[in-house]
């Protein structure tokens, strides 16, 4: 399974904030997409999700200003 979590317009830290609540919403296995556009979350999340265990599968810039991460919860 696959949750999207849409972000968009949030400033730091609020991005991270939300990946950290919304990842606790699925299974082990399933995936959280973040759809982000915080420059700042470009680094905090793919190195939360590092340090909490969690697999980023797929991490991709969408715009100038906008980005999407996948991660795949431990």
């Amino acid at each position: 399974m696959k949750k999207t979590l849409e972000v968009m317009g949030m400033v730091c830290p609020f991005p991270l904030v939300e990946a950290k609540e919304a990842i606790k919403e699925i299974q082990t296995g399933d995936e959280l997409e973040v759809q982000f556009d915080c420059t700042q979350g470009t680094e905090s999340i793919p190195r939360w999700a590092a340090e909490a265990g969690h697999e980023v599968t797929a991490y991709e810039q969408l715009g100038e200003a906008a980005w999407t991460i996948t991660i795949k919860k431990k």
